[in-house]
């Protein structure tokens, strides 16, 4: 609203009520405002206090499955990283072992073909 649609509220409040009741109707807007603040605090209050067990037992299960897939998780890591050593210590050993392989087989003498 703008300033003269203000005064203009203001102008026919003082026309229909009159000057001298007008600070009565301004105590009692005052109190009215006052007590519905106080209501909507009041209610406000009660629905925390009635939440407040219901978010603590959330929270309680959020941390624990929060736990449960930590624990999940750091376990199939540590599977895999013991799974990926394992590879490569076999990747590893395949060169080693074609080299002994291809040592046997380039020597000649090494086998006995008089059977």
């Amino acid at each position: 609203m703008s300033g003269s649609e203000i005064l203009v509220i203001i102008l026919v409040i003082l026309v229909l009520f009159g000057a001298d009741k007008l600070p009565e109707m301004a105590r009692s807007l005052g109190k009215g405002m006052r007590d519905f603040r106080k209501a909507t605090d009041d209610i406000r209050r009660e629905i925390e206090n009635s939440t407040s067990d219901f978010r603590n037992d959330l929270n309680d299960v959020t941390s624990s499955i929060k736990k449960d897939v930590t624990d999940i998780s750091d376990n199939i890591t540590k599977d895999v990283n013991e799974a990926a050593n394992n590879i490569k210590s076999n990747l590893n050993d395949v060169p080693k072992d074609a080299r002994s392989d291809v040592k046997e087989t380039s020597d000649p003498f090494k086998y006995d073909y008089t059977d």
